[in-house]
């Protein structure tokens, strides 16, 4: 399985790299969120790969996949997290399935 570094977007890691208060600033946002979510962690981490779907960042898909995946997610899950999107947002969701799988598939 890949090591998180190299999960992370190249425009996330330049964001990290070339403004590190702003980046803590967001980071601490995010976990501030996390924390509050009555969500467990796999249903959270498919809702938000179906978000991502949605909004088509495929940058996060790898990074979220494999977060869905140690959460106890299966494949199957991650593609109908990906596709509850084709109702709202049309077949633009298709964009990030080859990522997904890819980062699932990996060893």
């Amino acid at each position: 399985m890949s090591d998180q570094k190299s999960l992370i977007s190249k425009a996330f890691f330049a964001f990290q790299n070339e403004a590190p208060q702003h980046a803590q600033a967001w980071m601490n946002c995010v976990q501030g969120l996390a924390s509050a979510t009555a969500l467990d962690e796999k249903t959270k981490e498919l809702a938000y790969i179906a978000v991502l779907a949605v909004l088509r960042l495929e940058s996060g898909i790898p990074f979220h996949v494999q977060a869905a995946k140690k959460a106890g997610a299966k494949r199957d899950e991650i593609i109908s997290a990906i596709l509850l999107g084709l109702t709202p947002a049309g077949h633009s969701v298709t964009q990030v399935l080859p990522a997904a799988i890819a980062a699932y598939d990996e060893e």
